[in-house]
Formats: structure tokens, sequence, C-alpha cells
């Protein structure tokens, strides 16, 4: 793998054991006609130096919001993003250009996210030429560069983004965020789009890059089985609520959540002598702009109690670095 590590792990500035990024009561709301979408209901989350967090929930539970509004692609309603201590929120749009070289964000759709008009060259060089670091013979050198990095050729650089199979665009966007450098990479559902078969491929180059580069990743997807398998710790969100959040291991082992025991269930089981009873939970998501009273998830708990409509369950450790917001662990 060519090298282009990261300066933060060559000159080691970064105190593993402060948070590279702290999330402090985010939300994030949309006005729609007189009443408000609740997106995004208070995050609080720490990211460490070369972790990586996966954030799971259903689809439309708020995990891409969350994302957009930590990279603050979205304004907050409320809340602070620390980044390396300093609240990006502080800064004037005109001042965030030195943050934007620190955090970048994978997208979730590859057909979507590369500009069709663009060629290889201009789509990975582009960060390169708003922030003024290269020009000319040495800029192609960059993504000729970048290119090896995430398993393309050099010869690709002429090329537009229609020549591309999903797999390879979503490579190319890859090559893109990692062009300045940074430290924190928001990873947006990058697999999503992409067939099962090259899933894996792209999620190995993420933890391959990783250690080479130093990454921190806030890794965001619905399947449990593949965020398990790169995430050091997972968050578990429901309709813009966190709900639990451990390792990676304690939380498939030993999930105490009620919504995190269903989805787990749902994660099909390679050995077939293996029988594992499935939650199927009843109804639909409630909207987020008229969410539930008391605990979001009561409308679809199997365990549901009478305290949990008029109660919001307290974020509670119940055991070392598990968390959870249960009123069964009240």
């Amino acid at each position: 793998m060519v090298s282009l590590k990261n300066k933060a792990v060559e000159e080691k500035t970064i105190n593993a054991d402060s948070p590279l990024v702290e999330i402090k009561n985010l939300k994030k709301y949309f006005p729609v006609g007189s009443q408000t979408l609740k997106a995004v209901d208070g995050l609080d989350l720490k990211i460490y130096p070369g972790e990586t967090v996966g954030l799971v929930g259903e689809s439309g539970c708020g995990k891409s919001t969350a994302g957009r509004t930590i990279t603050r692609l979205y304004e907050p309603t409320e809340g602070e993003v620390l980044f390396q201590g300093k609240n990006i929120f502080d800064y004037k749009q005109g001042e965030m250009s030195h943050i934007r070289r620190e955090i970048q964000m994978i997208f979730q759709d590859p057909y979507a996210s590369l500009n069709p008009r663009m060629k290889v060259e201009e789509l990975i060089g582009e960060p390169l030429a708003i922030h003024g670091i290269s020009k000319g013979k040495e800029r192609r050198k960059r993504v000729e560069d970048l290119l090896k990095l995430v398993g393309l050729s050099p010869e690709h650089i002429t090329r537009f983004p229609h020549e591309f199979s999903g797999g390879q665009r979503q490579r190319i966007g890859i090559a893109r965020a990692l062009a300045l450098n940074p430290k924190f990479i928001v990873c947006d559902e990058p697999i999503s789009a992409l067939d099962v078969s090259i899933q894996a491929q792209v999620v190995n180059l993420l933890k391959e890059l990783q250690k080479e580069m130093g990454l921190t990743y806030l890794f965001i997807a619905h399947d449990l089985s593949m965020v398990k398998y790169i995430s050091d710790r997972i968050l578990v969100m429901y309709l813009g609520r966190m709900m639990e959040l451990s390792d990676s291991e304690s939380l498939t082992k030993d999930p105490l959540h009620p919504y995190t025991q269903a989805l787990l269930s749902a994660v099909p089981i390679p050995d077939p002598t293996i029988k594992r009873e499935r939650i199927v939970l009843k109804g639909d998501v409630p909207s987020p702009i008229n969410p539930p009273s008391g605990c979001v998830f009561r409308t679809r708990c199997p365990k549901a109690m009478e305290i949990c409509s008029s109660a919001v369950p307290e974020w509670k450790e119940q055991k070392p670095g598990h968390f959870v917001a249960c009123h069964l662990y009240w």
C-alpha cells in the first residue's frame, strides 16, 4: 500500500486519553409547516483517536442527519461538536477552512456524489485546489498516489465516473475524502448502495486505511453484522434518540435494550445448527414530527411498562462502558 500517513500518526500530537471528537447534546430539528421534525434529539458521544464508532438504526432514525450535522453540512438546532477541544459551530463559515481539512465525509451513493462532468483527476484534485495545497504535476502525482492507495490504477485518472462500477466509484469517493489527510471521517452508509460482493472489499479497504493513516471513523450503517466487523464501539439510535452504546463484542453478545435485541435477532447466523428466536417488532416507526411521549420506542416495545409512556428513560451506565436508556434498568 502506498504510504500517505496522516500527520497525526507521525507527530503523535493527539493525546489518546482525550477524545478527538466530543458531541454534546446535539439536536437537529427541521420545520415542517407549522410543526417540527426532530431528526436528532440529544446526541452525546465521545470518539477517541484511531477508533471506529458504529452508528446503527432503522432507516429514518436520524443517522445520516447526525453525520451531516457533526461535519457541519447542517447547522445544529442545539448542542456542540468539539473537535480537538474546540466547538466547530463557534467558527464563522469563512473560518471553517482548516476544520474542513481535518474532517471529511464519505457519502452513501457513489452515483450521486461524483460530478458526472468531471474527470477523476478533477474530482480527487478539487479539494487540493480549493485549499491551495498543490498544483500542476505535483497535484497530478498526489491524485495518482491516492488512486493507488484505494486500489485503482493511475491510468484511471482521465476517466469519467460513468466509466466505473459502483465499487470503483466509492473508492474514488474515499480517495477524495483522503486527499487532505484528514484525522476524522464520517462514513455515511458507504456500502449500502453496493453489491454484497463488493461491500466487504470496501470495508476491508477502510480498515487498512485506518491502520495505515491513523484515521478515526464514525461508521453509519443499518447492517449490524458489518458494523460489528469494523467498529470498536456501537451506538444504537431510534427516532433521533440514543438507545444503547457499548463495545461491539459486549453489545452483540449481551444487548440490553429491547430495540437492540430485536435488531440483532434479524442478523443471519451462518451456522444452521444455531437457532435464535426472531423478535418481530409490531407496527411502523412513529413520525419524528409527533414522537411518542416518554420512551420513543414504547409503542413497538415487547417489554413496555406503564412508566414508559410518561417518563423519558435516563441514559445510564449499566455495566462498565455499557450505556442504555431503558426503564428496565432503573
